[in-house]
């Protein structure tokens, strides 16, 4: 029977045991840490830095500060976006990135978005690529500004399909109500919003890129509370130009990056630069904001 000195005595040693050199060499190592997962999907063109579309554009996370800028700082209008920012830049597969004059080559793959694409185009809807699939995709792609334009059917080219079917009729969806006021209806589902005022469009609809994962874009109705020509985060030291907060620390606001870039906002609406401007015009103070919907991926 070993005494309770005694058995204090032996705890003592075998902590000291455990602390010399080689004493841990037979216990089981830290399992490695896991490799960082490759983007599934990157821009299709060869880039040279910066890459504005790349930007992960981080959003106020707090409510701002609220004051009313004086006549000289509103006279201020903010910065143009760089060159190249909206361009429409298709995210493939790393092996499907090309050279201009590799872009002749139409992609045997099928993209994320090939059923939605298929039926756009009125093809046959089967999920599969086919050279006619790709040829109709290709032709849709170099239409619209496409780069590249290879057929595969990724997020920008969907995007693309989903802005010009909405622009056809905005309220076919019938999930934003109809009031006799001024309302911003941002529909997460679609990364779409536009402005109506009963059943007349004032503005839109307008692609837009909404919280990612872990970050949502609050839904439900929202009030524009406060609007801010020149805004800057001070919290990640960010240009938030011709912001309008409407929910806490979340507005509609312009994004010296590209829209259709993943992953998302940190719960703002990023917008265009010429769409966040157009929009500056369009709403007041007070003018109501209604959220319906999940951003795809979240």
């Amino acid at each position: 029977m070993i005494s309770k000195t005694a058995h204090r005595g032996l705890a003592v040693l075998l902590v000291l045991t455990a602390a010399l050199p080689g004493a841990s060499a037979a216990a089981d190592p830290a399992p490695p840490r896991p490799a960082p997962a490759a983007p599934a999907l990157v821009p299709g063109v060869p880039l040279a830095p910066p890459h504005p579309w790349q930007l992960d554009t981080p959003d106020q996370a707090l409510p701002p500060h609220v004051y009313r800028p004086g006549a000289a700082e509103d006279a201020v209008e903010p910065m143009e976006a760089p060159a190249g920012t909206d361009a429409l830049i298709e995210y493939v597969p790393p092996s499907e990135v090309v050279t201009k004059a590799a872009a002749a080559v139409c992609t045997k793959r099928a993209g994320p978005y090939q059923r939605q694409a298929e039926r756009h185009l009125g093809r046959p809807v089967d999920g599969r690529q086919s050279a006619a699939d790709c040829r109709a995709i290709r032709a849709f792609q170099r239409t619209q500004g496409i780069r590249p334009a290879i057929g595969f059917a990724g997020p920008v080219t969907w995007a693309r399909m989903r802005l010009l079917d909405a622009r056809e009729n905005p309220t076919a969806t019938k999930k934003c109500p109809t009031r006799a006021y001024r309302l911003a209806c941002v529909d997460l589902s679609r990364q779409l919003m536009w402005v109506k005022k009963g059943e007349k469009v004032l503005l839109g609809p307008v692609p837009i890129r909404t919280g990612r994962a872990g970050y949502p874009t609050r839904t439900g109705w929202h009030k524009v509370y406060w609007k801010h020509k020149n805004h800057w985060s001070s919290l990640y030291e960010t240009p938030m130009p011709y912001s309008q907060f409407f929910d806490g620390g979340q507005a509609f606001h312009a994004i010296y990056g590209n829209v259709y870039g993943p992953p998302g906002s940190r719960g703002c609406v990023n917008m265009r630069l010429a769409d966040a401007k157009a929009l500056w015009k369009t709403l007041l103070e007070g003018d109501r904001v209604y959220v319906w919907g999940r951003k795809p991926g979240t």
